[in-house]
C-alpha cells in the first residue's frame, strides 16, 4: 500500500501514554449521579439491582476469539481443548485459590469464543497457565486468536452476512468487528475453490464424465451470492471506515492479518460518508450510461458512545462519568444512523450498537432515526429473540427519563420547554426533544394514525447476566426507499457541512409537480453530492468514552488516537463524530491552528455571496496530484494494470497460472501505474469502486493484498516476481505443478522450521527427505511449498502453503519488506519470522526449541539510508559453533 506519512509528534492530536498501567484497585467505584440515574430508570428489576451494581464493580473476564477461516479456527480451538485445558483442570487450586480453567462463551457459535476469570498472579506463577499463556501469545501474534470483549462480538453475529454481500462498517477501528465481518464474507471459500480445482484437474486429465458428476459450488442454492461466477471466490466486499486517520492505520494493521482482497479501508466522518460511484450498467444503451451509486446489503453502525457499559474494563469511567457525555453524542449518533439508512438497499439491514446503557444514546437514537426516515412503515426493528438463544438479554426500554448536565432528571420535553420559557436555557442547552420517549410514537407518511415503534425489540445486555460488559443492539430493516427529514426546529442546527439538509433540498426539488417523487431517482440524485459539502476540517470531533474500541485489541505502540478535553470535564476521543454543532450566525469555534491534513482543497469556482445558495456541481472534483498537506503525506493512488502488461505475462507463464484465475485485478500504488516493486490483487467490485471514484475526493487508505514483490535474480531468464505470503491463500490453488513442492512428513517440516532450508547444492539435498529431489531439479525462482494433510499418524491435520525462493545454491523462506528508515527493519523482519516459527513449532509439535537471532550484513546490502527500499529473505541453518542461527540476507537492491 502507499506510504503513509507525517511525523509521530503532533500537537493535540495524539493520545499520550505514560507507559505505566493505572492501578484500577485505587479507583473508587462509586458515582452518585450515575447510580442515581440508572436506579431511577429501573433498567433492571429491583430484585436484581444489587447484583447488577456488584457485577459492574468487578473486573471483566479476559475473553478471546479464534479467528480466520472456520476450519482453521476449529483446529486451533481443538488444540486448546485437547492440550491445554486438561493440564489446567488437573489441579483444582493453587496456594489455596480455586483455579478455574478457560471456558467457551455459551452463545458464540461453534465454541469459537472463550473467556477466563483466573487472577493474573495465578497465570504468571502456575505452570500449566504459563504454557497456556505462551500459546495465547504466539497464536495472537500470528492472527489466529483475537482478543475481544465478549459483548462486542454480538453485533456482527446479528447481521446475517453471507458471501457476495456488500457490507459497510461505519466506525470500524480498531477492527475486531470488521474482522468478524470479513471472515463471514469468506465462509466456505476454501472448500468451494478446492472443489472447482478438483473439477478442473479431472477435465485436464481427460476425465470429462467424472468432472460432470461433480457440482459447481453455488449451483445447489441457485448461486444466490454469485460464487460460481467467480470460481468459488467470494464476490462480496467490506468497506471499513474510521474518521481518524491514525485509527484507520490501526484498523489496517488488524485487518491485514486476514489477507483479504475483499476489503477497502476509508477515512471519512461517518455522518457524511460519501456516496460511492459505480461504472455505468453494462445494459445501458447510452455511451456514458446512467450514473450508479453503491448501496449496501448490511451496515454496522457501532457508533462512538459514552462507554459506561465498559466500566468493568475501564474503571476510570466511575470517576469520569457525567450526564453531559451522552447529551453531547445523541445528535451525532442520530446522524450516523440516518446516513446508514440512506445508503442501505431496500431489504437490507443496519445493526446499531453502543457500549452505553444510556437510553439517550440507544432507544432515543433508534426512535429518532426511524421517525426521520418515514416511520415503521419504511424502517422496522427486527425481532431477534430467536438469534443466539443462549445469550441472556433484556428488551429495549419504552419509557425513560433524561438527566441534564447538572444532574436534574427530566421526565418529558414539555417540562424543559416550560423552564426555558420562564427562566431560560440554563442547564438545558443540550437537551433536544428527540432525547425523550415521546419519539417512540410516530406518524407514518400517508397515514393519519400514529404507529408505535416497537423499541422492546432492541436488546440490552448487562454485566450481571452472563459476567460480561454491558451493550445495546438494535437490528433495523429498510422496507422501502426513504427520504430523510431534516432535524426539527427544536434540535441544534446541523453543522454547515452536513449532507442531510442538502439531500432533503435536492429530493424536494425532484418532485414531478404532482406530489410524486421517484424514490430511486431521488436517492441517486442525492448521491451526486460530493466533496462540495465536506467541511473544512473533520479533526475537531466531539465524542467520549470510546476506550472500549481501543481495548478490544492491543494498540500498536506507534499508533495512538487523538484526545482532548470536553467543556464539562470529560475526556473525549477523536473518532467518528463531528464537532458539536453551532447555531446559525454563531462564529465558528477555532480549536486548531492547522487545517485538516487529510483533506485536499476542492477544485471549484469562487464562492458566491454569503446570502446566496451554493450551486451543487455533481462533476466537482478534487485535485488528485501528489500533494503533501501540512505534515500528513498523501496516499499513493490505486492504478490497475492491463491484463496484457509484459510483467504480468511473465508471471502467468512462470507460475503456469490457471487461465481461470482473473487477470484484470492486479494493481500498483504509484502515480505512474508501473509495476516497479509491488503488485496488489483486489476483487472486481473493489476495482470498480476505486477506478470510478479516483478523482472524487474519496479518501481510500487501503485495498488489496500484496501478491507479488520484485526480487533481484542471479540469471536474466528468471522471473523476478515472487509470491508474497499474504497473497498466498488467494493464488496458491491456481499455481501449476511446475512451481510446486509437496511435503507430507512432520519431521521434514520440523527440520525446515529449525534449520530453515539449508543448501541444496552437491549432496545436501539428500538431507531434505521427500522434498530433496524435487528442489534439486527445480529451476531458480519462487515456488510454493505445499504442506499436505493426511490421516497418517505422523501426518498433518491441516494444509499449509509457504512461498520459497530457489536460489542458485539454497532455498530461502521469503518475508515481505518491513518499511523502515534504518536497519531496525531488518531486526523487525527477523522477529516476525521467529514469531511465526515459534508459533508453528508450538502448535504443530508442542516444541519450545529456542531460536537465536543473528543479523549479518551481506555484501551488497543497502546503506542504512536505503534500508527502507530493500527486501529480505531469511535463511536459518544449523551451526555447530553457535547453535541455531538466523542470517538475514539482502536479496534485493534499492530501486
Amino acid at each position: 500500500m502507499g506510504r503513509r506519512g507525517g511525523k509521530k509528534s503532533g500537537r493535540g492530536n495524539q493520545r499520550h501514554f505514560s507507559g505505566k498501567r493505572g492501578n484500577y484497585q485505587e479507583v473508587v467505584r462509586e458515582n452518585e449521579k450515575l447510580e442515581r440515574y440508572y436506579n431511577a430508570l429501573e433498567i433492571v428489576d429491583s430484585s436484581s439491582r444489587d447484583e447488577f451494581w456488584e457485577a459492574l464493580r468487578r473486573d471483566l473476564p479476559y475473553s478471546f476469539r479464534f479467528a480466520g477461516s472456520k476450519g482453521y479456527a476449529l483446529s486451533v480451538q481443538k488444540l486448546l481443548r485437547e492440550r491445554y485445558i486438561p493440564e489446567i483442570t488437573a489441579i483444582d487450586s493453587y496456594e489455596g485459590e480455586k483455579v478455574e480453567p478457560p471456558y467457551p462463551i455459551p452463545w458464540y457459535p461453534d465454541g469459537l469464543a472463550w473467556a477466563m476469570n483466573t487472577p493474573k498472579h495465578v497465570i504468571r506463577r502456575y505452570k500449566p497457565f504459563t504454557s497456556f499463556k505462551k500459546f495465547l501469545v504466539s497464536e495472537t501474534s500470528v492472527g489466529n486468536i483475537s482478543r475481544q470483549e465478549a459483548v462486542s462480538m454480538i453485533p456482527p453475529l446479528l447481521m446475517d452476512v453471507s458471501p457476495g454481500m456488500i457490507v459497510l462498517d461505519l466506525c470500524a477501528a480498531p477492527g475486531s468487528k470488521a474482522a468478524q465481518l470479513i471472515e463471514m464474507l469468506h465462509i466456505g471459500e476454501e472448500e468451494r475453490i478446492q472443489a472447482i480445482r478438483k473439477i478442473e484437474r479431472k477435465r485436464a486429465a481427460g476425465e470429462a464424465n467424472e468432472a460432470a458428476k461433480l457440482s459447481t459450488p453455488g449451483e445447489d442454492d441457485g448461486d444466490a451470492n454469485g460464487i460460481s461466477q467467480d470460481d468459488g471466490r467470494s464476490t462480496g466486499l467490506l468497506i471499513a471506515n474510521d474518521a481518524d486517520y491514525k485509527r484507520s492505520q490501526m484498523l489496517i494493521h488488524q485487518m491485514k492479518r486476514l489477507n483479504s482482497p475483499n476489503l477497502i479501508v476509508t477515512n471519512h466522518d461517518a455522518t457524511m460518508f460519501p456516496s460511492l460511484k459505480l461504472p455505468p450498467s453494462p445494459e445501458s444503451s447510452k455511451p456514458q450510461g446512467k450514473s450508479r451509486f453503491l448501496k449496501f446489503d448490511r451496515i454496522l453502525a457501532d457508533v462512538p458512545c459514552s462507554g459506561d457499559g465498559t466500566m468493568r474494563k475501564n474503571p476510570s469511567i466511575w470517576k469520569d462519568w457525567t450526564p453531559g457525555n451522552s447529551l453531547g453524542l445523541h445528535l451525532t449518533q442520530c446522524r450516523i444512523l440516518v446516513r446508514a439508512l440512506q445508503m442501505l438497499k431496500v431489504g437490507g439491514r443496519v445493526v446499531y450498537s453502543t457500549c452505553s446503557m444510556n437510553p439517550i444514546e440507544n432507544e432515543a437514537v433508534v426512535a429518532s432515526a426511524i421517525n426521520r426516515c418515514g416511520g415503521p412503515a419504511k424502517v422496522r426493528i427486527l425481532d431477534c429473540t430467536d438469534r443466539l438463544p443462549s445469550l441472556k438479554r433484556k428488551p429495549g426500554l419504552r419509557q425513560w427519563e433524561v438527566m441534564d448536565k447538572h444532574g436534574k432528571i427530566w421526565s418529558e420535553w414539555a417540562e424543559v420547554e416550560r423552564q426555558r420559557s420562564s427562566i431560560g436555557v440554563e442547564g438545558t442547552g443540550r437537551l433536544v426533544e428527540s432525547m425523550f420517549p415521546m419519539s417512540y410514537k410516530t406518524v407514518d407518511e400517508g397515514s393519519a394514525a400514529g404507529t408505535e415503534i416497537p423499541l422492546e425489540r432492541c436488546m440490552r445486555v448487562y454485566g450481571h447476566m452472563q459476567d460480561t460488559g454491558a451493550f445495546f443492539i438494535a437490528v433495523l430493516e429498510k422496507t422501502s426507499e426513504i427520504k430523510a427529514k431534516p432535524e426539527g426546529p427544536q434540535a441544534v442546527p446541523e453543522p454547515s457541512g452536513s449532507i442531510i439538509p442538502a439531500i432533503s433540498a435536492i429530493e424536494a426539488a425532484s418532485d414531478d409537480g404532482n406530489g410524486a417523487t421517484d424514490p430511486q431517482t431521488s436517492i441517486e440524485t442525492s448521491d451526486l453530492l460530493d466533496s462540495t459539502l465536506r467541511p473544512a476540517s473533520s479533526t475537531n470531533i466531539d465524542t467520549s468514552g470510546t476506550e472500549r474500541q481501543l481495548e478490544e485489541n492491543p494498540m500498536p505502540e506507534n499508533i495512538s488516537p487523538g484526545k482532548r478535553t470536553r467543556e464539562d470535564g470529560g475526556a473525549v476521543d477523536h473518532t467518528s463524530a463531528p464537532k458539536k454543532p453551532r447555531t446559525a450566525g454563531e462564529p465558528q469555534e477555532i480549536t486548531s491552528s492547522e487545517p485538516d491534513p487529510r483533506l485536499a482543497p476542492p477544485r471549484q469556482s469562487p464562492s458566491p455571496p454569503k446570502d446566496e445558495a451554493v450551486p451543487l456541481d455533481p462533476l466537482a472534483t478534487f485535485d488528485a496530484g501528489p500533494k503533501k498537506v501540512g505534515r500528513q503525506a498523501f496516499e499513493e493512488p490505486f492504478k490497475y494494470l492491463s491484463p496484457e502488461h509484459d510483467e504480468l505475462k511473465k508471471v502467468y507463464d512462470f507460475y503456469s497460472l490457471s487461465p481461470r484465475f482473473p487477470r484484470n485485478r492486479f494493481m500498483v500504488r504509484n502515480a505512474t501505474g508501473d509495476p516497479v516493486k509491488t503488485i496488489y490483487y483486489t476483487t472486481d467490485l473493489a476495482r470498480d469502486i476505486l477506478s470510478s471514484n479516483e478523482s472524487r475526493g474519496v479518501k481510500f487508505v487501503h485495498c488489496g493484498v500484496k501478491m507479488f514483490m520484485k526480487q533481484d535474480v542471479q540469471k536474466p531468464d528468471v522471473c523476478s516476481w515472487r509470491i508474497q505470503l499474504e497473497g498466498m491463500p488467494v493464488i496458491e490453488p491456481w499455481v501449476g505443478e511446475e512451481r510446486t513442492v509437496r511435503l507430507n512428513k512432520r519431521e521434514t517440516l520440523r527440520k525446515l522450521l529449525v534449520e530453515m532450508f539449508p543448501k541444496v547444492g552437491g549432496g545436501a539435498w539428500e538431507e531434505l527427505g521427500e522434498i530433496g529431489e524435487r528442489v534439486r531439479d527445480m529451476e531458480m525462482g519462487c515456488c510454493i511449498l505445499r504442506v499436505e494433510s493426511s490421516d497418517d499418524e505422523n501426518g498433518f491435520r491441516e494444509d499449509l502453503a509457504l512461498p520459497l525462493w530457489r536460489s542458485m545454491y539454497s532455498l530461502n523462506l521469503m518475508l515481505p519488506k518491513e518499511d523502515r528508515k534504518s536497519d531496525a527493519w531488518i531486526r523487525n523482519a527477523q522477529e516476525i519470522l521467529l514469531t511465526d516459527i515459534r508459533a508453528m513449532l508450538l502448535r504443530v509439535f508442542n516444541d519450545e526449541t529456542p531460536l537465536q537471532a543473528h543479523v549479518s550484513k551481506q555484501k551488497g546490502s543497502p546503506a542504512a539510508g536505503d534500508a527502507d527500499t530493500a527486501d529480505v529473505s531469511i535463511n536459518m541453518a544449523d551451526d555447530d559453533a553457535q547453535g541455531d542461527m538466523v542470517t538475514v540476507e539482502n536479496a534485493n537492491k534499492a530501486e
